[in-house]
């Protein structure tokens, strides 16, 4: 009993703190985003320190597609023809991201959106965290650059 109760009162801290996202605000997806960290629904956290691919989106229209990319030292990215078009589509003032490829379809939930936060529910309720990537530039023998 006890452990339901704990599951009741977070579900509902989650459901009344959950950001209402404006239609405007799904432009700010576009651009380059790396995991920080996955919460899988049955709370279990994954944590990702290591990105080895980015994901790029492009929104224009309700419209777009989301590509897997590697960054590179220089700053640079290294991209392939693969992607995934996406339909925006809003149902009861929640914003979802209709993903199709030639093999696949599903939908992910956009729970929060910022200039450099995005959270992502899939279909199996998992949360992803991503965080605006920046890019990465070593030059001068290893020296950073910004």
């Amino acid at each position: 009993m006890d452990k339901a109760l704990k599951f009741i009162f977070i579900a509902l801290f989650f459901v009344s703190c959950q950001q209402k996202i404006n239609p405007s605000d799904i432009y700010k997806i576009n651009g380059y985003w790396e995991i920080e960290k996955v919460v899988l629904d049955n709370g279990e956290e994954k944590k990702y320190t290591i990105n080895e691919y980015f994901d790029y989106f492009e929104l224009s229209n309700n419209k777009g597609i989301r590509k897997k990319v590697k960054p590179q030292l220089n700053g640079t990215f290294l991209v392939n023809e693969t992607y995934e078009n996406i339909q925006v589509r809003t149902e009861k003032d929640i914003i979802y991201l209709d993903y199709t490829t030639s093999f696949a379809k599903w939908t992910e939930e956009v729970v929060a959106i910022s200039d450099d936060k995005l959270l992502l529910r899939n279909p199996d309720k998992n949360i992803y965290y991503y965080k605006k990537a920046t890019t990465i530039t070593i030059l001068d023998n290893g020296k950073k650059t910004k």
